[in-house]
């Protein structure tokens, strides 16, 4: 690694060159920079800006899954089994559901070996359960904080090894040159947040072989998030310079926590809580679901269910289902205007109409699970201390006691199943540049829970495979590297300098663009669409992004990481709501984790009302026997192909002929 400085007309920038540098800090980028050390290639350096901000670190559930292949019991499994179940999921490469299922075991023993603890028996079995969408019991789990402690073994490993980091540097811009007709990323542009005042304003260039981008999913462009704060996305900057994307219309929903942001999955709701709202100011207490279920077995039930069918399901919204919760909740919150609270301390009341909660009302699947666990308490606290009391101690360590208080909750983004496109080795159409973690979008529309833990430590791995074997060569000459990418540093510093010499305006201007985003994000392209108001969402959409251009500003160079923040965060929410309408426009209906309104569609649910029917779609439909790829041309031109899903590879696996192909080198 060497550092240099240049001169771009009249600003000294200091110059990094490395062969590789991985954007990002959570589990994903450091098992890239883990593995790439481990393959020989230590020119490498981690960038991130804010070591340990992402959701990696900062995020989980009631029992964070980890989806692996079994490793345990008498069910029987293989890599095969286990790729045909991501495939089937649906808009799913098949070549990428077999890698991501073929290397399982080998990222799941590496986090093992590192210190993260997975449960085994005596014997040594990695035992599993059953996660949603799995039927061989591949989910495992290191509790509550399963990514918070995978993000702490591989620090740990990084440390050791002695990796570079370069925290609080903000990545702003993708270098690019275009060799042999194809796109290459050769570097990035980055603020070094702690020298924003300097005559330099903290930009710094690095100069690369390959950029392995690891910055998660967009969460900074939903109002209704469980994200972490600190964690927003850069899925923007891969955009603009022509990265394709692929399955922007899949994200996840589910039921969350607003003043701590947590996912109320699992026995946070099989210990079956009171739901009930109050108007704006905290009065006028009402359990509203009462008006929409026939009785309280029903009910409860449903609020069992929505711990292992969580997140939001439109095939679960029927026949009083547990989505249907979901909706009745964002029609409190949105439409009604209301706060809706989970209360531990009391079981569900019922009505004139509906009894009051007891056992003997369940359903029987909830209330032998109930019973079996030792959970048939008088109380939802008491039954969720003797189900899993991290669940309890994790709200306490964040000054919550949800044994004496109420938690606020909201239907909120929590995962994103699309994202950048890559192929088997995670490389994106922009030569050298390897979007993994979240950020890629290998996921499709149903993916199992915790697969996206697997996919992360696999497209990493498989990243550091490539760039080992195939672009391993050192960086250009400095001089080189200034010739190529000299114009479009000197467009992003002309720009810059015009943002920051306007004296009228302020960080207010910035978080109010960013706070319209989100809540059109929200409204128009969350788990409720509605077809008629998707156009009028984009077209407001792009307007605010090229007015942002023409007239973004601030008054200091300490808020130049909100600037491009805001252009980021703006051209992503475009893209997705673009890719949201083109999706519609096609005939696209209800699926995954949303909800289309469809006037000529199914009443679910009879006490909601004719204005919330949907259809769900067919499995022969256009829409899901194709995957939309979606990109940025020249002049903000927007690119949509539906292409047809690779399928699962079914290659010779003699085992001399796989020798002599890996002998030959011909593998990677």
């Amino acid at each position: 690694m060497q550092k240099n400085e240049t001169k771009i007309n009249t600003t000294t920038l200091p110059v990094i060159s490395a062969n590789t540098i991985i954007i990002g800090s959570g589990a994903a980028a450091l098992n890239a920079a883990v593995s790439l050390h481990e393959s020989g290639q230590e020119d490498i350096a981690i960038v991130t800006d804010n070591w340990g901000g992402g959701t990696s670190n900062n995020a989980g559930s009631d029992k964070q899954t980890y989806y692996k292949l079994s490793l345990a019991g008498k069910n029987p499994d293989s890599p095969s089994r286990m790729g045909e179940d991501l495939f089937n999921g649906g808009c799913m490469h098949g070549d990428i559901a077999l890698c991501e299922s073929q290397h399982s075991a080998q990222a799941f023993f590496h986090l093992v070996q590192l210190g993260v603890p997975f449960p085994h028996d005596k014997y040594g079995g990695y035992i599993g359960y059953k996660t949603d969408h799995d039927k061989y019991a591949r989910g495992t789990s290191a509790g509550p904080l399963t990514s918070h402690l995978m993000f702490e073994a591989l620090a740990r490993d990084v440390r050791k090894k002695g990796i570079t980091v370069y925290d609080k540097y903000e990545v702003v811009e993708l270098l690019t040159e275009i060799k042999n007709g194809k796109k290459h990323s050769v570097g990035a542009i980055a603020l070094d947040k702690t020298k924003l005042d300097s005559s330099s304003r903290g930009f710094v260039l690095f100069n690369t072989v390959n950029i392995i981008l690891s910055t998660g999913g967009p969460a900074g462009i939903y109002k209704a998030s469980v994200y972490p704060k600190s964690q927003t996305g850069s899925t923007g900057m891969a955009l603009k310079i022509g990265a394709i994307g692929n399955n922007l219309t899949e994200s996840q929903f589910g039921i969350a926590s607003i003043k701590f942001r947590w996912n109320l999955s699992g026995t946070y709701q099989q210990v079956i809580p009171r739901y009930f709202s109050t108007d704006q100011d905290g009065n006028d207490e009402r359990e509203f679901l009462n008006d929409y279920f026939p009785d309280m077995g029903k009910l409860a039930t449903a609020i069992f269910l929505k711990g292992y069918q969580w997140p939001f399901d439109p095939r679960k919204v029927s026949s009083y289902g547990s989505s249907l919760i979901d909706i009745l909740v964002y029609h409190e919150t949105v439409s009604q205007k209301r706060r809706v609270f989970l209360d531990y301390t009391r079981n569900p009341k019922g009505n004139d109409i509906l009894r009051d909660f007891s056992f003997d009302c369940l359903e029987k699947e909830a209330s032998d699970y109930l019973k079996k666990s030792g959970a048939n308490r008088t109380s939802p606290i008491e039954r969720l201390r003797r189900m899993n009391q991290p669940a309890i101690d994790l709200y306490r360590d964040h000054g919550i006691d949800i044994a004496s208080e109420y938690l606020e909750i909201a239907v909120c983004a929590q995962h994103n199943n699309g994202g950048l496109k890559g192929n088997i080795w995670w490389e994106s159409n922009i030569r050298h540049l390897f979007p993994v973690g979240e950020v890629n979008g290998t996921h499709g529309v149903y993916r199992p829970g915790g697969s996206a833990l697997n996919a992360g430590q696999v497209g990493s791995l498989r990243a550091a495979m490539f760039i080992a074997k195939r672009y391993s060569t050192q960086p250009p000459a400095q001089d080189e590297f200034e010739q190529v990418v000299q114009s479009q540093v000197e467009r992003t510093l002309s720009i810059t300098g015009n943002v920051v010499d306007c004296t009228d305006s302020s960080d207010f201007y910035l978080l109010s663009e960013i706070d319209r985003l989100r809540e059109r994000m929200s409204a128009f392209g969350a788990h409720i669409r509605n077809p008629n108001h998707i156009a009028i969402a984009v077209s407001e959409g792009w307007e605010q992004y090229r007015k942002l251009k023409e007239r973004i500003r601030t008054t200091a160079s300490n808020s130049l990481p909100l600037v491009f923040k805001a252009l980021d965060l703006c051209l992503t929410h475009a893209i997705y709501l673009e890719a949201i309408a083109e999706y519609i426009s096609r005939g696209g209906a209800s699926r995954g984790s949303y909800i289309v309104i469809d006037p000529d569609g199914k009443t679910h649910c009879d006490e909601l009302g004719k204005e919330w029917r949907f259809s769900i779609n067919d499995r022969d439909d256009f829409v899901n026997r194709k995957i939309l790829e979606i990109s940025l041309g020249t002049d903000d031109n927007v690119t949509k192909n539906w292409v047809d899903p690779r399928p699962i590879p079914d290659d010779d696996l003699w085992f001399e002929n796989v020798w002599q192909d890996y002998r030959d080198g011909n593998v990677i």
